[in-house]
């Protein structure tokens, strides 16, 4: 870890009262995303967490508001230090998110690259490339790439019962995949 990260990881540390595996975890995926968000697991924030700029987080525990406004605050001031740490946003290449990694990397079109954010609900994959404006759904073994357009797509939900359609959460609201343009 380069020096700079070293007194960001550190101080952030202290500053927002989490460990320093938990301030990297954070750092890690918003680099990931360019700083538009951040998918990850801790234990310090209850194990699977995201954060997206402009308002949404979720802790594993969602009735912890505390822990809730701990991550906000520690994202939100990663975010404005992203540029001085040692490694600037989009430089790793080869940093993938674990969700990314249990979701069966490469299943995705090669040439979006590494996504911010990977995973599987019941038997539909998806992988989100924010940086491409672009989404990739496996369903049933059928691929599918959507553009995503001016949503910054964070989080996913998956209605259950009758209605089994994906939803994601943007800064705009929920978005309902079938909103998506489908990319040939």
């Amino acid at each position: 870890m380069p020096v700079d990260d070293r007194k960001l990881v550190i101080e952030m540390s202290l500053r927002h009262r989490v460990s320093e595996s938990a301030v990297r975890a954070c750092l890690e995926a918003l680099r990931r995303s360019g700083g538009t968000m951040a998918q990850f697991s801790h234990p310090d924030f209850g194990g699977m967490s995201q954060w997206m700029r402009g308002g949404m987080t979720m802790v594993g525990n969602m009735f912890d508001n505390g822990m809730k406004a701990r991550l906000d605050a520690l994202a939100s001031d990663l975010c404005q230090r992203l540029p001085e740490a040692g490694d600037p946003a989009g430089t790793r290449s080869d940093t993938r998110s674990p969700s990314a990694q249990e979701a069966g990397s490469g299943w995705w079109p090669g040439e979006l690259g590494t996504p911010a954010s990977a995973g599987r609900q019941n038997a539909t994959r998806y992988a989100i490339f924010p940086m491409k404006r672009r989404l990739a759904i496996e369903d049933g073994g059928v691929l599918a790439v959507y553009d995503t357009g001016d949503h910054v797509i964070a989080g996913i939900s998956q209605q259950q019962g009758a209605d089994t359609s994906l939803r994601f959460a943007s800064q705009h609201g929920p978005v309902r995949l079938q909103d998506l343009k489908k990319i040939a």
